[in-house]
């Protein structure tokens, strides 16, 4: 089994895989944290799931937040024994990145992009529903080309109630019609329909600049909510990036 690290804006998930297959997962906010204090938290989540230290053989770090890999990688050594894979450090990914800089490109949405082509083929397009709200574009040759990014859900959602002086903050939940009949309701369908449309306007452009054929996937921690509303998400993988860093830590073995 190896120990996957996903890195983000908001949070760190921690995944135990054996293979493709998700063993045991931990969530973390991300912040400043002491490579002891990550370390600690690492060894408490492995007992509380009854996972062997010994049974991690390895690990693969992600990450969006470049000030939080040193901590992860010492944490990993001296914890764990084992000294992490960094994505980005020259690792084979299988993609080639067509874009104006490929090294501007996040490597989280690579990760993403290895893991959905794997599993479905191109062309495809990853929805990630995280801090910010990603478009991941590969082509029918298996070519990373580009993508959008846009404000994710939260960030709407914050920048909505903080700038106005009456609007309360609401339950993040589908509302039961697009006309609401009270405030609540009238935020909720603002929020949700309004998220939806963003969603699916921006994949169908993607779509249609890919040849019309795309297939769309949607992963990350609000991915279930919008799947089934969504005229564009086929399929909904929560732990798409997980399994992508699984992957590359397969196709990088040392």
């Amino acid at each position: 089994m190896i120990l996957v690290i996903d890195v983000g804006n908001t949070n760190i998930v921690l995944g135990v895989m054996e293979g493709l297959e998700l063993r045991a997962q931990l969530r973390i906010s991300t912040g400043e944290r002491t490579t002891d204090e990550i370390g600690i938290l690492m060894l408490q989540g492995l007992a509380h799931r009854k996972i062997a230290l010994e049974q991690i053989e390895g690990a693969i770090v992600s990450s969006v937040v470049p000030s939080a890999v040193y901590s992860l990688e010492k944490a990993c050594h001296r914890y764990l024994g084992v000294d992490p894979l960094v994505v980005g450090r020259k690792l084979k990914t299988g993609i080639k990145v067509r874009t104006d800089n490929p090294k501007e490109v996040g490597a989280d949405r690579i990760v993403n992009s290895v893991a959905a082509l794997d599993k479905w083929g191109g062309p495809i397009i990853v929805v990630d529903f995280g801090t910010a709200t990603t478009f991941d574009c590969v082509n029918a040759d298996g070519d990373y080309v580009g993508g959008a990014i846009a404000p994710g859900f939260r960030i709407s959602e914050e920048a909505l109630i903080s700038r106005t002086a009456k609007l309360p903050r609401v339950e993040v939940r589908r509302p039961p019609r697009a006309i609401g009949t009270n405030t609540v309701d009238a935020i909720q369908s603002g929020m949700f329909f309004g998220y939806v449309g963003l969603v699916d306007a921006l994949a169908r452009r993607c779509r249609d600049e890919l040849g019309g054929k795309a297939k769309v996937v949607a992963t990350g921690g609000l991915a279930t909510l919008f799947g089934d509303d969504s005229e564009m998400i086929e399929e909904v993988d929560p732990v798409l990036t997980l399994r992508g860093l699984a992957l590359l830590y397969e196709r990088n073995r040392r």
